[in-house]
């Protein structure tokens, strides 16, 4: 259930869906976005829920690579692709594990432009490639889909009929031309179990799920997924004033624990103490966007990182400066700008704000006062 919230496709605007591959060009040019259609799609919170709650949905594509003889995705070299947005915690919880591991010769990717709109993520232009930040954002570059233009055109290759979400990751099947998953939680975990026969040696001795911490880290990944890494958006995307302070509250409840978690490990720097686990990736995605993004758009704001969380602050700043998987996926102008100009139910003039400066605080850097003159 965890993956960016794209869209949900009316059966209004499925109409002239295609009913094969080759006719997607033809049903592109014939779909009618109108501004209530749009709004619609566009909803957050389901218009008539007087709880105003936002409820995540299930991922639809749940197949998996597999080690095992005759599986229908097996691991092999430059057949898998992903698909991911910067800006997205999930898709880039796949990102740094693929660099984890030592898989970027392996699994290919490319990168959505920052901006969700009413049609869902899109590829950049041939045009904006020099102007928009980041590695591999770039137009899908995968052979076949030259003239596809938005995330969704996968979905719609790999499933006439689909009706749900466009989300990113998409883990895609370049030889079948086929999403084999778009689930993050699993796809991290194929990442990193089941292309180890074809990695280096040095690779293979990574861990990130090691079997004396299986409960541990499963446990954890229950409560950060709920509390923490779905609870910013419960918080943010909330329609009611009791919505919302629920799930803050119980979102500032959960970081108070990870706070303390980490104040009592001595014997090393990570979650877990001396290595990096599971644990770890899917924290650090919504951590890192924190104080640049959750604290003032979706109103997290009852502590920041930075200032409220001396040993999550610590933890957060030690991935990111020294273990270049983290710093390297991590591209702060999307982060900022897809929040604060694709939300526009909360942010209807899409003014990105400018702080916090800097996105994040060297290694050895304090929280220093400003003083502001008038």
């Amino acid at each position: 259930m965890v993956r960016c919230i794209s869209l949900v496709v009316p059966s209004s605007l499925r109409e002239n869906q295609p009913t094969a591959i080759e006719d997607l060009d033809k049903a592109r040019l014939t779909w009618n976005f109108d501004k209530t259609q749009a709004s619609k799609i566009t909803e957050w919170v389901k218009s008539g829920d007087k709880s105003g709650e936002f409820k995540r949905q299930q991922s639809s594509f749940r197949d998996a690579i597999s080690r095992e003889p005759g599986a229908k995705f097996p691991p092999e070299k430059g057949r898998y692709h992903l698909y991911v947005s910067y800006a997205c915690p999930w898709a880039c919880r796949t990102l740094i594990t693929r660099k984890l591991k030592g898989l970027e010769d392996i699994i290919s990717y490319s990168v959505v432009h920052w901006h969700l709109g009413e049609k869902g993520w899109r590829f950049v232009t041939k045009a904006e490639e020099a102007s928009v930040p980041g590695d591999n954002v770039v137009p899908d570059l995968v052979s076949g889909h030259e003239n596809f233009t938005h995330l969704r055109d996968i979905y719609f290759e790999s499933e006439p009929n689909y009706n749900g979400r466009f989300t990113v990751p998409v883990l895609y099947d370049i030889r079948l031309k086929t999403i084999v998953s778009n689930e993050s939680s699993e796809i991290i975990r194929m990442l990193y179990t089941e292309f180890d026969d074809i990695l280096d040696e040095r690779y293979r001795q990574i861990e990130l799920y090691p079997e004396s911490l299986h409960t541990q880290i499963d446990e954890t990944n229950e409560w950060t997924y709920d509390k923490i890494n779905n609870g910013v958006y419960k918080s943010g995307f909330a329609t009611s004033q009791e919505a919302y302070e629920r799930n803050v509250v119980a979102l500032f409840e959960a970081l108070d624990k990870a706070e303390a978690h980490l104040a009592d490990v001595n014997e090393g720097p990570y979650y877990f103490g001396k290595t990096i686990t599971e644990a770890d990736i899917r924290l650090f995605v919504t951590i890192i966007r924190f104080d640049p993004v959750y604290v003032q758009h979706f109103k997290c704001n009852i502590r920041d990182i930075r200032s409220g969380y001396p040993h999550l602050h610590k933890w957060m700043r030690n991935l990111y400066w020294n273990v270049p998987a983290f710093r390297d996926t991590t591209q702060f102008d999307h982060i900022k700008w897809h929040y604060t100009k694709s939300h526009t139910q909360i942010n209807p003039f899409a003014i990105s704000p400018v702080g916090p400066v800097p996105d994040i605080l060297p290694l050895d850097g304090e929280v220093r006062s400003v003083t502001t003159k008038v």
